[in-house]
């Protein structure tokens, strides 16, 4: 165990009463409470229409589907992200083309790469808001409409995020959330597909349920005796237990935001002190979700940042890698992203939550310094 953990569930009585209410309707699958949760959220985001599922990565892999994306497309993709921004493109036997990220202190996906990685088979834009913060997409959506493109946006680090005043989630055809359990808001597992699209959102509700056109919870009430099945789909399904949570959870997301921007506007004071360490997003002036608190060591090595990472360990404080490259594992490797490569090299995760204390920050960055500067 260690002493400070990388994060912290921000769970109470509220979700267990919400459980057992879920508990006490006799319904706990797809239901009731998983519709007054897309309402909800869908309101939240400012999109007309959400969809629940299982996870982020099938929120994704629908979206993809429904843009009809298939064999011989591509689709340019971050590297510095989860393998399913990209996996999701190769679902459908698509080519997921990586573009580097902006530069240290803006790891989110370059504009300049993308316009650069543009060819006659691109259909689609996937862009990552890394730690909650926003990818360019003034210049990214300019981009979309000269060439055409379809632009979906994986928001799983960011739930109420904005961009210039604008939440994010509400610029491409899709944006996709995660709920699992490390994420700002936690059902344990669990998703949301977001559009303002109402045939997109027709055929989400219909692929994440084998394509059936009512659900079991229409028919236990009488709503409907029979069903279709008009294309094939998945069970890609949330259920309304973990639905109530995410319920309780929304309710709790804005004053949680609130205490992470505390915390890390004590984070970055500090480590703005140091010259060995890079802040992304130092400057960033957008309300966002600060879903993760990343840095970066300077005129660093792998080696080295795994040595400094150990030595937190050692004192009691836990940290993590966001992420190592996607294009460099096996199943896709062979390209070169020279920024992207470093930071997946030399980024430190450490420890974000709302209930992190002011001590713990400072002995934290304190660590760090001492460490760095052996």
């Amino acid at each position: 165990m260690y002493d400070i953990p990388l994060f912290d569930l921000n769970f109470g009585k509220e979700e267990e009463i919400a459980v057992i209410e879920t508990f006490r309707s006799r319904w706990i699958s797809t239901g009731p409470k998983c519709e007054e949760f897309e309402n909800l959220f869908a309101e939240a985001i400012g999109t007309k229409f959400a969809v629940t599922t299982s996870n982020c990565t099938t929120a994704l892999h629908v979206a993809v589907k429904i843009l009809d994306i298939k064999e011989g497309d591509e689709v340019i993709v971050p590297s510095l992200t989860f393998a399913a921004t990209a996996n999701c493109v190769t679902y459908e036997n698509a080519k997921p083309v990586f573009a580097d990220i902006t530069s240290l202190e803006d790891p989110t996906i370059s504009p300049e790469d993308i316009a650069q990685k543009i060819t006659d088979r691109t259909k689609a834009i996937i862009v990552m808001h890394f730690a909650g913060f926003p990818c360019n997409m003034n210049a990214i959506m300019n981009i979309a409409k000269e060439h055409n493109l379809y632009v979906i946006e994986d928001a799983c680090h960011a739930p109420l995020s904005e961009y210039h005043g604008k939440k994010l989630g509400t610029f491409g055809d899709f944006a996709c959330y995660s709920f699992f359990s490390n994420k700002n808001m936690s059902t344990g597992e669990g998703g949301m597909l977001v559009t303002n699209n109402e045939s997109y959102f027709h055929k989400a509700k219909l692929l994440r349920s084998h394509g059936m056109t009512t659900m079991s919870y229409q028919r236990a009430k009488g709503h409907a005796t029979e069903y279709n099945i008009e294309n094939v789909g998945y069970n890609y399904r949330m259920d309304d237990i973990r639905a109530s949570i995410g319920i309780v959870q929304l309710k709790k997301l804005r004053d949680d935001l609130k205490k992470r921007q505390e915390v890390r506007n004590q984070y970055v004071r500090l480590l703005s002190q140091m010259k060995d360490v890079v802040v992304p997003f130092k400057n960033n002036e957008d309300c966002n979700s600060n879903y993760i608190l990343p840095i970066v060591i300077k005129n660093s090595t792998k080696e080295n940042r795994n040595r400094i990472r150990a030595e937190l360990h050692n004192v009691g404080i836990q940290t993590s890698v966001h992420y190592p490259c996607v294009h460099k594992f096996s199943c896709y490797g062979g390209e070169t992203l020279p920024k992207s490569e470093y930071v997946a090299d030399n980024e430190i995760t450490l420890p974000m939550y709302s209930s992190l204390s002011s001590d713990e920050i400072t002995y934290i960055v304190n660590s760090l310094r001492s460490i760095i500067n052996e």
